[in-house]
């Protein structure tokens, strides 16, 4: 039997302080993993600075209606997601794990805790955007089913943007 079958992720809902500052530091260590190779060091500090101090997050929960969950595994916080209703669309604007976390199946069982959600919130399709060099996390994407629906650049400031997939998934 596979190792896969038996991760079992929780999923708590972030509000405190304490929670936002481990969202924080686990986006720290992420972002500086899993995106330096893609869009360089300097575009990773300052999207750190930008949308990921414990201000930016604290604001995104409370004055932007989005909704942060930790991911543990194990009882340890591996992770983080963050998810927004627009309308009858979930949108999916933040799905981050440890380097260590990823290919044990974790991030299915995430992606299936975010479809109960959008199907709570009676949502008929979950969207997102994806970095277009981030071409691992996009063929994951594509294999649980979304499809890419166009692209978008956006100019986050500071000469950087964001050159994105937006993708859907249909529920």
């Amino acid at each position: 039997m596979s190792n896969t079958l038996l991760i079992t992720s929780q999923y708590n809902a972030v509000y405190s302080a304490e929670d936002i500052n481990t969202v924080v530091n686990l986006a720290d260590v992420i972002w500086h993993q899993h995106y330096t190779p893609i869009i360089g060091r300097e575009q990773v500090l300052y999207m750190l600075d930008k949308f990921h101090t414990a201000t930016a997050v604290n604001e995104q929960i409370h004055e932007q209606n989005f909704q942060y969950y930790l991911i543990q595994y194990q009882g340890n916080n591996v992770g983080y997601l963050a998810i927004q209703q627009r309308k009858q669309e979930l949108f999916l604007s933040k799905i981050y794990l440890l380097s260590s976390m990823r290919g044990k199946g974790i991030g299915k069982q995430a992606m299936e805790f975010i479809k109960e959600q959008a199907k709570s919130l009676n949502c008929e399709a979950i969207s997102l955007t994806v970095n277009k060099h981030n071409t691992d996390t996009i063929a994951a994407y594509k294999k649980i089913g979304f499809v890419k629906t166009g692209e978008a650049v956006f100019d986050i400031g500071n000469s950087f943007v964001m050159d994105d997939y937006l993708m859907s998934l249909s529920l």
